[in-house]
């Protein structure tokens, strides 16, 4: 058996040489976690403020999920598609449940989740719309962040993400956030969709203007275009609903999810829709080999179960009020802004304070885990389970490192 190594210095030295640089990550290498907690290999224990980007809203090792997790590895843990599996039916029948649609096409990652989404709104608007042949367009919008797949990456207008990997994939209209007025203008007889964020994860948590997601179902409907909301970070219960979308009870055409759906375990993402959007797929158009594996669906169900107790959206309102209220009391002249919703938050620095990533490495050396984005925004979104007791501590925190920074 290949030597697992204890060091920090010794880890993070084989992780640079051998591993791709694609990730910057903060001087500290985890080996245990535990609900809001994670442990480095020095024994070192931190408060996880980032939870994997919202992929741990249920906290590291939920009892719950590691149990349906550990039931189903001892069953079956893969089939492909070749045949069914027991678990495929219950896990679709009570994701598409959750999402009150009727169909649900599963993949892995959040970036299949999208790239199904681009696939299918462009059948559709061949088959159902009757758009010609390679003309269809979606419309997007500015700062949002689906992934870095080519095509993803093709409408991204972080120039981090995309310069450097052209060609690009043509079809996308980009648009400013939050601007439906934009939307209307950039709709004609070729689009098929609007892919939108109800907020901007990556971006810093942005929240749109309060009637933006309405006025856009409303455009959607009247132009025969689908609404997708790309729900993989603000979904499932993070901003203290189980879809951001409700916030403005707005009904999407799809949702695209990921992240929580795999419970901090493994990848899970889908694509949830009515059967008058998905059915235009047919057999050997789209796939994965690993998508809606047994596993998956174990751990899936068990995550959905979580979220039809309501106890997390709950959480995410009452802790996320207490986060947002003690946000707004940061030290004067250190913060330019701060945003969110639930227990999700993006803390803009004020101009001349030092870099969000310095920042980071100075909470980190105070025991919490943030991450920076965009060179001046610090990212909150702790995993849901979080003590009221450990968020004051972490809010206390922030508030001394900014204040002596």
């Amino acid at each position: 058996m290949t030597a697992i190594t204890t060091s920090t210095d010794e880890s993070i030295k084989l992780a640079e040489q051998y591993g791709a640089h694609n990730y910057h990550p903060l001087p500290v290498v985890v080996c245990q976690a535990s609900g809001a907690w994670v442990t480095d290999v020095d024994g070192r224990e931190y408060l996880d403020l980032l939870s994997a980007y919202s992929s741990l809203n249920f906290g590291h090792g939920h009892p719950a999920l590691l149990e349906a997790a550990h039931r189903q590895l001892d069953r079956l843990t893969l089939t492909s598609r070749a045949v069914h599996a027991d678990l495929l039916g219950p896990f679709s029948r009570a994701l598409a449940d959750l999402a009150g649609m009727q169909t649900v096409l599963l993949m892995n990652t959040g970036a299949e989740a999208v790239e199904s989404g681009l696939k299918v709104a462009r059948k559709w608007g061949y088959d159902v719309k009757g758009v010609p042949p390679e003309q269809a367009s979606i419309i997007v919008c500015a700062g949002g962040f689906h992934g870095r797949t080519i095509s993803i990456v093709s409408f991204s207008t972080d120039p981090v993400v995309k310069d450097g990997f052209g060609p690009y994939t043509p079809g996308f209209r980009v648009v400013p956030y939050g601007d439906a007025d934009a939307v209307a203008a950039a709709i004609d007889g070729t689009t098929v969709a609007v892919l939108v964020e109800p907020i901007q994860g990556e971006a810093g948590v942005v929240v749109p203007p309060t009637g933006y997601l309405t006025a856009l179902r409303k455009l959607c409907t009247d132009q025969q275009v689908l609404l997708i909301a790309d729900e993989i970070q603000s979904g499932l219960g993070r901003t203290g609903a189980t879809f951001a979308c409700e916030h403005e009870n707005v009904r999407p055409d799809a949702y695209l999810l990921g992240k929580a759906l795999g419970g901090g375990i493994l990848p899970v993402s889908a694509m949830v829709a009515d059967r008058s959007v998905l059915g235009v797929l047919h057999p050997g158009e789209h796939g994965s080999t690993f998508g809606a594996n047994p596993l998956a669906c174990a751990v899936g169900l068990a995550v959905i179960d979580l979220l039809n107790t309501g106890e997390f959206q709950r959480r995410a309102t009452t802790l996320g009020a207490r986060m947002h209220q003690r946000l707004a009391e940061l030290p004067s002249g250190k913060v330019a802004e701060v945003r969110g919703r639930g227990l999700w938050a993006g803390v803009v620095l004020a101009p001349g304070m030092p870099p969000a990533r310095a920042i980071c490495e100075r909470l980190l050396d105070r025991g919490m885990i943030v991450k920076d984005t965009h060179e001046n925004t610090l990212r909150l979104a702790p995993p849901l389970v979080i003590t009221e007791a450990d968020l004051d501590h972490a809010l206390t925190t922030l508030h001394d490192v900014l204040a002596a920074s």
